[in-house]
């Protein structure tokens, strides 16, 4: 009787080791699986919709998984990608990255341009951008590098003059000629398609413009310049992986000539592709 207790605790010890040397043969295979998904971190419009395209209509032949995850802001893609909790982002240009990796110290990567959105001028007050009052107030975005982007815009179309040199660096008081006395609003870019309804004017970002329903094309006073523009929208990621395979391939993909015609087709010039 006690023969056979041992020889059946023997028994159950080698069956538990089996089961337990089965479980970990699979956890890494699961793990593994999970790796290749692709985390992208995206604003709606248009990022999420032409990373959607490329999801439906290329990822899948090119044995690409994609995750699209939507984010309303300019900040939370960038400090999720640096805490790896996504694998990539699209929704910023380069001057904005690198502005965010000098000021918060992230270690971040432009991998390959996408589009433009061109930058406009919005009003529900006037239709003529020589019809802004004086002393009108116009809301502007708050980042850094769009602010500048911002008065840059306005300076082109003889609203204000900057001090020489500044370029996109400029700040307010880089402001050196102000015949119409306009006031400034700085708020977050987000917010700025809201502020029509208490400003004169505001300077919208296109993804925001598109978001709230507005036609840069055919609405905006004045519309940013496309030609040398360095403010192309692309792939981002942790500096490090630029050359991996997968990342090699979503950037291949996202510049493909069907992207490019899905951009050109859905927003009527109001996104223009990267060349």
């Amino acid at each position: 009787m006690k023969i056979h207790r041992i020889v059946g605790a023997v028994a159950l010890a080698l069956s538990l080791a089996a089961c337990g040397t089965s479980q970990s043969a699979t956890g890494p295979t699961q793990a593994e699986s999970a790796d290749d998904v692709i985390k992208v971190g995206v604003n709606p419009v248009p990022h999420a919709e032409i990373l959607n395209f490329v999801k439906d209509n290329l990822a899948p032949a090119a044995g690409l998984k994609l995750e699209v995850v939507e984010f309303t802001d300019y900040v939370q893609p960038n400090v999720q990608l640096e805490e790896g909790k996504l694998t990539a982002n699209y929704f910023q240009h380069r001057p904005y990255l690198d502005d965010f990796n000098k000021s918060k110290g992230t270690n971040l990567t432009f991998v390959a341009g996408v589009h433009l959105e061109p930058l406009g001028l919005y009003s529900k007050k006037v239709t003529d951008v020589s019809a802004l009052p004086s002393g009108a107030t116009v809301a502007l975005p708050n980042d850094a590098t769009n602010l500048g982007r911002a008065l840059k815009l306005l300076a082109d179309n003889g609203l204000i003059t900057l001090k020489d040199g500044v370029g996109t660096a400029a700040t307010e008081r880089d402001v050196a000629q102000n015949p119409k006395n306009l006031q400034f609003k700085p708020l977050e870019a987000a917010q700025l398609p809201r502020s029509l309804e208490d400003v004169d004017a505001a300077v919208i970002n296109g993804n925001y413009a598109i978001e709230a329903g507005l036609k840069p094309a055919s609405e905006a006073l004045v519309l940013e310049k496309t030609e040398g523009n360095p403010y192309v929208n692309g792939l981002v990621v942790p500096s490090g992986h630029e050359k991996d395979a997968n990342i090699v391939t979503l950037g291949k993909l996202l510049q493909d000539q069907k992207v490019k015609d899905f951009i050109q087709q859905k927003y009527q010039g109001s996104v223009i592709p990267a060349q």
